[in-house]
């Protein structure tokens, strides 16, 4: 009995760098396996939809086996887990197989056979150790609560994600990444066989099979919804801040970090900050919510820290409600399968149904209110507890809600300015009056609907009314403006395209990017006396078909479009006309440009302009050193590649440079800068493009059209990207 202290702690401190070994490689493994997939598959959001449902789907997997060997003795249970991870081993180094994806396999269904069969095994036995290990830590340690690794292992899951792209992808190429990965699961696998030493045996070994109440069917459900809601929040959030406020590049990570992160304090042995965060968050749901659904581009940066600061509210206080209602631990591995599903739900929701449902990011409001109404509240004082409880008072307070909440609808909806000097009046008045409900959730969650409706979601059901003023795909949200005189696209906060209008030659104007000045357009206006009359042209990335307008009779064009919504506006002339004025016959390949050039012949096109990085997130498979040598095979030895590499937060030039010089190619950009009169008159706007050319003949041709080409500027140490390595991260800039 003396030696029960000391093995106690021995066991604690192995269970927990197991866990937090294997939830880190769980979360690394998945940014890897997604990069060494890119150049086979393509960047198509389609590919990386299918990839988080294998990733959900393996996950539910090892959580059900969990779950259905815990009922089995606990030395039992452990040579089986052990078996399984020895047999995922096979599947080290980990890779993926070399299958290749038929030029018509849609990536819906492909992506979930190669990923399942390249990790699958991997993936399901590390994704297993958590909610076991939790368990033999109970059963080693007598009862004691195991809920507290469940905290470690989150935090190993948010270490793991923010290694990958700011340690891991930046400083190993994939293979070193896989020899890493792989020599990390063979330390995962010692760490399990040590917990599993720790098991009690023999007499001394407890019954494994649960004996506490098991919980109701309604409790069961309240743990996927409570789990749901956080899930689904945590997507919609970086859809959100990524298309209407400001798209950051790696901006992803934060909001799938902060939810880590708040499974962590939530579930920690110290009770103090989840406590505290779950009784203010109410208060931040109901002050911030409706606010940032209006999506204030002017403040970009502060409305992307309070959209964060909201998610990492609601989900500590909804993962604490989780943490309260929590089983014993004999039926621990049921209480994470469930928040497994619900997790599982959530992602799907927000990641799949939405975008096919709704034309906007609805899916965000109504999760804010969903956590509003699960939360847990409090009433402030007990003074407004009995104004609530009270039978004859109680009309009284709902009739004050009411009035609120048509004093602010008139202030936001119903005045001509309703971003004016009311919009103070109101968040003061839904400051006040939500205050004063909490604890009370039907008029709660009243208040917090009109602050959603208010404050930026009647605006977004205005456009919604409008028919087909706005398009949804899971590539984003497109949406149309204008009026008689000028037609707009805006890709979330990006301008996609502008049309003017009112007569034939305002429509076949180039605009924007693409104006008579920018690189671009020079080079267009060189291509007949460069090529001849019969010159082919090539365009990775359609728009609004502006680039059509500098085609002459003759020539072939084909375009190169991921999107099949872009495709559609671009070819219905009452939105844009560019195809149908200028280019009514040219060819549209759908589908991910590296993969779709892949299958053209040889000395396909005399020209390849490359428009698929004027928007902040960067397909960066499409500038690697083996895509340009494709681009290289497709073009006719004396061809032009442009690059677009205008970009508000990186500075993409360097990387061009890098592998201009590694490809053998000559390389000059323009940096366009558009006068008052373009700018007003054309709608012009700046554009940075960069030209290459394997011909010196073809780039001096170039360089006598204008005397702004310049030569490209290299930085030093900075290697040209390949399939096996790329980062971002050199190329951030200080400010946009």
């Amino acid at each position: 009995m003396s030696d029960r202290p000391v093995l106690r702690a021995i066991g604690r401190h192995l269970f927990v760098p197991t866990v937090l070994v294997g939830s880190f490689l769980l979360f690394l493994v998945q940014p890897m396996v997604a990069r060494m997939a890119l150049p086979r598959l393509g960047g198509a959001p389609a590919v990386w939809n299918s990839a988080m449902l294998v990733y959900q789907a393996l996950l539910l997997a090892g959580y059900a086996y969990a779950h259905m060997i815990g009922r089995l003795r606990p030395r039992v249970q452990a040579g089986i887990h052990v078996a399984v991870l020895l047999v995922a081993s096979l599947w080290l180094p980990i890779n993926l197989i070399a299958s290749q994806p038929p030029a018509d396999a849609s990536p819906v269904v492909w992506t979930p056979w190669l990923l399942t069969l390249s990790i699958g095994p991997l993936f399901f036995a590390v994704s297993a150790g958590a909610p076991l290990v939790q368990r033999w830590c109970a059963l080693a340690s007598n009862g004691e609560d195991p809920y507290a690794l469940y905290a470690a292992s989150n935090l190993g899951s948010f270490g793991g994600l923010l290694a990958y792209p700011l340690l891991v992808e930046p400083n190993m190429a994939l293979a070193a990444q896989s020899r890493m990965w792989s020599a990390s699961f063979v330390l995962l696998v010692v760490l399990v066989t040590g917990c599993a030493l720790r098991l009690p045996r023999g007499s001394a070994a407890p019954d494994a099979r649960p004996t506490s109440s098991p919980p109701s069917s309604a409790l069961v459900l309240r743990w996927i919804v409570l789990a749901l809601v956080p899930s689904g929040l945590m997507l919609a959030t970086s859809t959100y801040i990524t298309t209407d406020i400001v798209a950051i590049p790696l901006l992803w990570v934060m909001p799938l970090g902060l939810y880590l992160l708040s499974w962590t304090v939530a579930f920690a042995e110290r009770r103090g900050a989840a406590d505290l965060l779950t009784r203010i968050a109410p208060v931040t749901i109901l002050l911030f919510g409706g606010i940032i659904v209006g999506g204030y581009q002017k403040h970009a940066f502060l409305s992307a820290f309070v959209a964060l600061a909201l998610l990492f509210m609601a989900s500590v206080a909804l993962h604490t409600a989780l943490y309260r209602s929590r089983p014993a631990p004999d039926r621990l591995t049921g209480f994470y399968l469930a928040t497994a599903l619900g997790g599982a739900l959530g992602g799907v929701a927000a990641g799949l149904v939405a975008p096919v449902i709704f034309d906007w990011n609805y899916e965000y409001p109504l999760l804010i209110l969903a956590a509003g109404l699960l939360v847990p509240q409090v009433y402030i004082t007990a003074r407004l507890r009995g104004l609530w409880l009270s039978q004859t008072s109680r009309p009284f307070a709902f009739g004050a809600v009411v009035i609120a909440i048509a004093i602010v609808v008139g202030l936001r909806i119903g005045s001509p300015d309703p971003a004016g000097r009311g919009s103070g009046i109101a968040f003061l008045l839904i400051a006040v009056a939500g205050l004063a409900t909490l604890g009370a959730r039907l008029p709660y969650a009243a208040l917090l609907g009109t602050a959603l409706l208010a404050f930026g979601g009647w605006q977004a059901l205005a456009i919604s009314w409008q028919g087909d003023a706005r398009v949804r795909s899971y590539f984003g949200v497109y949406t149309i403006r204008g009026s008689d005189r000028v037609h707009e696209l805006d890709h979330g906060t990006t301008l996609h395209g502008i049309q003017l209008r009112g007569s034939v030659a305002r429509e076949r104007t180039p605009t924007t990017y693409y104006a008579p000045g920018s690189g671009v357009g020079l080079a267009m206006s060189l291509v007949p006396a460069l090529y001849g009359p019969d010159a082919s042209i090539g365009v990775v990335g359609l728009g609004t078909g502006t680039l059509a307008c500098y085609a002459q009779p003759g020539q072939r064009w084909r375009f190169f479009e991921i999107d099949p919504a872009v495709i559609r506006i671009a070819r219905q002339p009452a939105k844009f006309s560019y195809l149908s004025r200028c280019a009514p016959d040219a060819k549209i390949s759908l589908g991910d440009a590296r993969l779709r050039l892949a299958g053209e012949a040889t000395g396909s096109f005399d020209l390849l302009a490359l428009d698929a990085f004027s928007s902040d997130t960067v397909p960066m498979h499409l500038l690697t050193r083996e895509a340009l040598a494709g681009y290289a095979r497709v073009l006719r030895p004396s061809g032009l590649l442009l690059v677009h590499v205008s970009n508000r937060f990186l500075d993409l030039t360097p990387v061009v440079a890098a592998a201009a010089q590694a490809g053998g190619w000559q390389a000059m950009q323009l940096d366009y800068r558009p006068g008052t009169l373009e700018r007003v008159e054309d709608a012009a706007s700046g554009s940075w493009w960069i030209a290459m050319s394997r011909d010196r003949s073809s780039m001096d041709r170039l360089l006598l059209s204008s005397p702004d080409w310049k030569p490209v500027a290299s930085r030093a140490g900075l290697s040209a990207w390949t399939d096996d390595y790329a980062s971002i991260l050199p190329l951030i800039r200080s400010g946009p």
